[in-house]
């Protein structure tokens, strides 16, 4: 049995004021969630500190970036290294989200060396993958994972993908209110799935949990997550008041 993780993923919101007040709000009112379902949240690198602190009475709830970099040290103006993040107690780090890949062109083996670079540091990777509306109606879909799949992972081996969370996320159903069927969803967490049973183990690829990432809110994560193949979800825009938050945990874990 997979036990749900669900992650906040904030994306340029909330600094270290709004952090504090966000953290100190939902972790009051967690209750025996934190039982249910792994629960990680993902402020912008500026607040970090802040969710540390603000968390520091409820362990249960664990802090991940939502970058690193692929570097250890050194002339890279603007980056973060792993070190840094453990020396802040950050637990997982989000590596090849769909705005990174489009928005900041980090390719396939850019991602890689990231996740070796998370991986060699003891940090947990959420590593995402997921195609374009464009690829999708070109019948890329499949190409488009395996590709993403088999290069961002390249080099892992079969022990330290225990240490991975993957996220599935449909470029075309971030932050636009779209999401997803619940059959297109489970299908395209069942095909990740095999790819990764191809590339290791069946063993291993039941044991690995794949998130949704695509407009989950409270109203379809308890649908969403009825299905056999989806273990969580990478939330964005629901995950940016505590209340809504909180619903949509209540009705992921139900």
């Amino acid at each position: 049995m997979r036990k749900p993780i669900i992650a906040a993923n904030w994306k340029m919101n909330k600094g270290p004021r709004d952090t504090e007040d966000f953290l100190n709000t939902f972790s009051g009112k967690l209750g025996k969630l934190t039982a249910e379902a792994d629960i990680v949240v993902a402020p912008p690198f500026v607040s970090l500190t802040a969710a540390v602190a603000a968390l520091s009475s409820n362990s249960a709830v664990a802090i991940a970036a939502q970058n690193v970099s692929e570097q250890d040290n050194g002339a890279f103006t603007g980056e973060i290294s792993t070190m840094m993040l453990k020396e802040l107690y950050v637990r997982y780090v989000i590596i090849g989200h769909s705005e990174r890949r489009t928005l900041y062109g980090e390719t396939n083996a850019i991602i890689n060396a990231k996740v070796k670079k998370s991986l060699e540091a003891q940090l947990k990777p959420i590593f995402c993958i997921g195609e374009t509306l464009e690829e999708r109606e070109g019948g890329k879909l499949e190409a488009v994972l395996r590709s993403q799949i088999t290069e961002g992972l390249a080099g892992i081996e079969e022990k330290e993908m225990k240490g991975i969370v993957v996220a599935y996320e449909p470029v075309w159903a971030i932050g636009t209110g779209v999401v997803a069927t619940v059959e297109q969803a489970q299908d395209a967490h069942a095909f990740v799935r095999s790819v990764i049973a191809d590339l290791y183990t069946q063993e291993l690829a039941d044991k690995i949990r794949i998130q949704y990432g695509g407009s989950m809110k409270a109203d379809n994560a308890g649908e969403l997550l009825a299905q056999p193949d989806i273990d969580g979800g990478l939330v964005g825009g629901a995950s940016l008041e505590p209340q809504s938050f909180l619903d949509l945990i209540n009705a992921a874990v139900k």
